[in-house]
């Protein structure tokens, strides 16, 4: 090659840096959640942070080579209660949590404050950020979120540690980070006396505002909403942002082809999008949202090409999640595995090894089932709160509780688990948050309708559209709507719906005490004592608790749970005690909230009931009015709907396909209202 190649190659490489042009290399990934060990039992090839690490700098020496720069953001849910979690609590006095010294050897450019990082209070997510920073500088970024009233948190903030923002450079060129936390962070963890601003578009738009005035061109949003369709609308109400790192939705970004963690193909999961997502700003700018599945399992790799005035000009097509598998070649770095992973596992194998019962049923407790629905673990964890509350209330001075509820959002093993040996690890698996229980006194018959109302106000009336609001129950039995109104707070926490989904409440006492009865309290109903945990009873998942007196017995929900197996149930949970789907404590789902008592035939009947492939309605008299027939399951799912003409006498209904099960007929119309049926199907 001749000298005038060089002297044109030279020039032109001048002029690109003149023009700032640049390639950047954002690594991502979000919820850790303290899954530092692996993806899990089954899939113990896969994930772990020591396994994670040793990916991540190979991905950053590769983003190097190509001559990128790069950054590592995480968007949040850094950890998690559990039993990864609870030995590092347990380490010798002057160690970090096992948290801190992974996040810290990852070695972030900035951290999200996510919901779960408050789940312990502000003292120790104040611990947190101090250990890791410690290791290695990172500032914990939240726009939104005011930590003036939390003074060990504030401290950080002094220090630059936790800040709404951060500038950071790279090979020359500044890129904004700015975090944002959910606007829901008081019902769902425990933050104290952070303060919470609402209005999470005006916080971010103020910080991109200063970053613009302040020259940096590049801004990236690290986000902890809890999924993308908030993200999205958020970026409707935004300017100013190229790129949105997206938490706590667990959603699965890519195309066909991406290699996956074999856990996130199971039950033929697919997609959500594209990654990245493209998303039009407030002005119509494209906004590139990314986010990964958490627990350590991918890291997010997105490179794009930046024009000297910081617009995004493309993406390389090498962006994509990336899998930590074993099978790709990723071995663990040493010293995380020596460190972090090999005590926390040793902590996890001696729980597993302390068997503490048999069970003869499978016990539920996948999270879309505790938080939509009754199941056998739910009612056994209740029964638990219940049990270990009047153990130990004389001791407190207390009455006995009537009645205990169980957070859904507070069972988090997410799996069934299987019959045979159940371990104390179990306990932990399910009940990991440092959840103590204790009694709420004298609760009046409308706050606990009210309590019950909250629990149920989330749900659209079908399975998996639960949230951790929903309860599991012990002490009583409820009959829900689906179809009514839900109750519906401000953002102050004010009522502005009232809910008139709970139908009936009838306690299960020697003379069934019903507390409500077809929508109504009942005169004379009497107040109520609650066994309940410490989070519910401060108001989290926005239980109307918080302004009534709480008194801990002293046992954490864990250990309910552990001491009621023992020594109630004598090591054996059985079938007969919590059946395969639950015992019909919580009748949930359409007009299945209509106890057997109330159920009317309004002038139709059904036959032949059971049915298995056509059902017959048949009217006592014709009527001027058209009426609405819908079917609806179990789950409260509204499967089949249809108008019935006026003067229809006789009407068949094609059940064929239908899964066996009971299942409600519902018949409105102007004149007569509504009335509901049962059926089975066969």
């Amino acid at each position: 090659m001749n000298k005038n190649y060089f002297l044109l190659l030279s020039l032109t490489l001048c002029t690109i840096i003149a023009q700032g042009q640049f390639s950047l290399t954002i690594f991502h990934n979000n919820d850790g959640e303290s899954k530092l060990v692996n993806a899990g039992e089954g899939f113990e090839d896969y994930g772990g942070v020591a396994r994670f690490k040793t990916l991540l700098d190979s991905l950053r020496v590769e983003a190097s080579n190509a001559g990128n720069s790069h950054i590592t953001l995480s968007s949040g849910d850094n950890y998690l209660a559990g039993t990864a979690f609870t030995a590092g609590l347990n380490r010798a006095s002057g160690l970090p949590l096992y948290d801190s010294e992974a996040l810290g050897a990852l070695d972030y450019d900035a951290i999200c404050l996510g919901n779960h990082d408050f789940d312990f209070g502000p003292e120790v997510l104040a611990r947190l950020v101090g250990e890791v920073n410690d290791i290695e500088a990172t500032p914990f970024l939240s726009s939104n979120l005011d930590f003036s009233a939390e003074s060990s948190l504030q401290s950080h903030v002094t220090a630059g540690r936790i800040a709404a923002s951060t500038t950071i450079t790279v090979n020359g060129n500044d890129i904004g980070i700015i975090g944002a936390t959910t606007k829901s962070l008081a019902s769902i963890s425990s933050p104290g006396a952070v303060g919470i601003d609402p209005d999470i578009a005006g916080a971010v738009q103020d910080e991109v505002d200063a970053l613009e005035t302040a020259g940096v061109d590049v801004i990236i949003l690290i986000s902890h909403l809890q999924g993308l369709e908030e993200d999205t609308a958020l970026i409707a109400s935004l300017t100013g942002i190229d790129v949105v790192i997206a938490g706590g939705g667990d959603e699965l970004l890519g195309s066909e082809g991406t290699p996956l963690v074999p856990i996130d193909t199971a039950g033929g999961n697919t997609f959500l999008g594209p990654y990245p997502l493209v998303v039009e700003d407030e002005n119509g700018d494209d906004v590139y949202v990314v986010t990964t599945p958490g627990e350590y399992k991918y890291i997010g790799r997105l490179t794009l090409d930046f024009d000297g005035n910081g617009n995004i000009t493309s993406v390389d097509t090498g962006s994509s999640l990336v899998r930590v598998a074993a099978e790709d070649g990723i071995a663990s770095d040493p010293d995380l595995l020596s460190d972090v992973v090999e005590p926390i596992a040793e902590y996890q194998a001696n729980l597993a090894s302390n068997i503490i019962a048999t069970t003869e049923i499978e016990l539920d407790g996948l999270r879309t089932s505790v938080r939509s629905k009754e199941t056998n673990y739910g009612n056994l964890i209740s029964d638990a709160l219940l049990w270990t509350a009047n153990e130990n209330a004389a001791d407190f001075g207390l009455p006995e509780a009537h009645v205990a509820i169980q957070n859904g959002g507070g069972i988090r093993n997410n799996t069934i688990l299987p019959t045979g040996d159940y371990s104390e690890l179990a306990t932990f698996q399910a009940l990991p948050f440092s959840n103590f229980v204790g009694i709420v006194e004298d609760i009046t018959p409308a706050r606990f309708k009210e309590i019950m109302e909250n629990s149920v106000s989330a749900l659209a009336g079908g399975a998996n559209d639960g949230s951790g609001r929903f309860a599991q129950v012990s002490g009583f039995t409820i009959h829900w709507d689906s179809l009514r109104p839900s109750l519906e707070y401000d953002l102050e926490g004010n009522v502005v719906t009232e809910g008139e989904r709970i139908w009936s409440i009838t306690l299960h006492d020697d003379d069934s005490t019903q507390i409500v009865s077809e929508g109504n309290l009942v005169d004379g109903a009497p107040n109520i004592n609650l066994a309940v945990v410490n989070f519910t009873a401060g108001g989290g998942d926005q239980y109307p608790l918080a302004d009534l007196n709480y008194t801990p017995v002293g046992v954490t929900y864990q250990r309910a749970l552990y001491n009621y197996i023992v020594e109630e149930l004598n090591g054996t949970i059985s079938t007969a005690m919590y059946p395969e789907g639950g015992e019909g404590r919580i009748v949930v789902g359409g007009a299945l909230g209509i106890s057997d008592a109330s159920l009317k035939n309004g002038g139709f009947n059904l036959y032949p009931n059971p049915a298995s492939e056509v059902l017959y309605l048949q009217f006592s008299e014709m009527s001027a009015q058209e009426k609405t027939m819908r079917i609806i399951d179990i789950a409260g799912r509204v499967v089949h709907e249809r108008t019935i003409q006026n003067n229809a006498q006789l009407v068949e209904v094609s059940i064929d396909g239908y899964n066996e099960g009971a299942y409600l007929i519902q018949i409105s119309d102007k004149d007569s209202g509504t009335h509901v049926q049962k059926f089975l199907v066969h």
